[in-house]
């Protein structure tokens, strides 16, 4: 369904892999750290590398964008 509805708006459709570790990746430009663990329960974290805090779901979010235009 989606590559139809991507067809008929003229858009493109990427895919990102499903175990992509988008929610344990700092999206921060020039960090880059990566968590090796985080339970389900943690909502917000802090990227021990630069000190930034993330919300999971914004976090993933964003690196999910980006390794999809990186994709293109």
């Amino acid at each position: 369904m989606l590559e139809y509805k991507t067809d008929w708006y003229g858009r493109q459709l990427l895919l990102v892999d499903q175990w992509f570790p988008a929610s344990k990746l700092c999206s921060t430009t020039g960090c880059a750290h990566m968590n090796d663990k985080m339970p389900l329960n943690v909502r917000k974290w802090t990227c021990p590398r630069c000190g930034i805090v993330h919300d999971r779901d914004v976090n993933a979010a964003k690196n999910t964008l980006a390794a999809g235009l990186a994709e293109r």
